[in-house]
Parts: structure tokens; sequence; C-alpha cells
């Protein structure tokens, strides 16, 4: 089973998110910052980062930057209203991240996740 680590700080949104990955038949762990996920990414491995970009005490970009650094192999997906921050070629996102842009269909948001972890 694919393991998801999702990062949002929205508790609405995040247990919304977490039950749609779940029902779609994923592991899911989440958190509500970025520093939390980061911790549990230090301690296990997950096939998906899903982050928010706004969150308090890591961003979504910092996050990514470096969970990747500790596995370049792992697939990021953010979620965001934001999503020209995450496009911005002089961010730090990693240049392989998905984004969806806030407000999304949860059609959308699975079929996202099935084509990164797939690739």
């Amino acid at each position: 089973m694919k393991r998801i680590l999702l990062a949002e700080d929205d508790n609405d949104m995040r247990q919304f998110l977490t039950r749609a990955l779940k029902n779609a038949g994923y592991d899911v762990v989440s958190f509500d910052n970025g520093l939390s996920a980061y911790e549990r990414l230090r301690e296990e491995p997950f096939s998906l980062l899903l982050s928010d970009i706004v969150m308090p005490e890591m961003d979504g970009i910092e996050l990514a930057r470096r969970a990747t650094e500790l596995d370049p192999d792992l697939k990021v997906m953010f979620i965001t209203g934001f999503a020209a921050v995450a496009l911005n070629p002089d961010s730090d996102a990693p240049k392989e991240a998905s984004v969806l842009s806030k407000p999304f269909h949860l059609k959308d948001l699975v079929g996202e996740v099935e084509r990164l972890l797939a690739a």
C-alpha cells in the first residue's frame, strides 16, 4: 500500500483529504504543520508528500525541499490557493513537484495522486 504524508494546517481540509485518500486505498498520515511532518519523514519512508504551501512553523516549500534531501525519490504534490508561489522558478520547490490549486474536486486529487505514484 502506498503511504502518503499529508501536511495541511486547516483542520477541516486535512480531515476531508485524509478520508478521501484512505477511501481511495492509501495509507495516510497527517500533520497540521510542516515541522511535525518533517520530523515524521525523518523516521520512516513515504511514497508521496502532499502539502499545503502556507503553513505555520515550516512552509510547504521548505518541507518539500528538506524532504527530498532526505529521500530524492519522494514524490511531491502541493495543494494550495497560491499556485503561482509553487510554480515560481525562483522558489526552492522541487522542480518535479505537482501543484493542485484549491478549490479542487476530490476525483482530481485522487487522479493526480495516482498519476504521480505510477510515474
